[in-house]
């Protein structure tokens, strides 16, 4: 009888450790994939905002800039847009656009975005 009790203890004991071991491991899996999904969501998301935001941006100065020359300049400061798009730098771009107002000329207008 003792032996009996004994042998039932010992397979009861490694059947719940592996059933306990296997259902630990599915849960935790599933919930690893769960919270990892939620993360990669939030942060694609909030990396689409943000390129999104900047190439909004980057649309609207490249508009403020081809008005400005247009008025400031006429043809003359046409022919800077070719190069002036080619710029993917929003800092750059922002400079530009506030130069623009100052300086006499198309040449010294390319002197701010050439000397990055």
């Amino acid at each position: 009888l003792e032996e009996g009790l004994e042998r039932g203890l010992k397979e009861g004991l490694e059947r719940g450790l592996k059933e306990g071991l296997e259902q630990g491991l599915r849960e935790g899996l599933e919930q690893g994939l769960r919270e990892g999904l939620e993360q990669g969501l939030r942060e694609g998301l909030e990396r689409g905002r943000q390129e999104g935001l900047a190439e909004g941006l980057r649309t609207g100065l490249l508009q403020a800039i081809s008005i400005g020359l247009e008025m400031r300049f006429g043809l003359a400061g046409a022919q800077l847009l070719p190069e002036i798009i080619a710029i993917t730098d929003v800092g750059v771009l922002q400079r530009v656009l506030e130069h623009l107002r100052v300086v006499a000329t198309p040449e010294e207008l390319r002197a701010v975005y050439r000397q990055r």
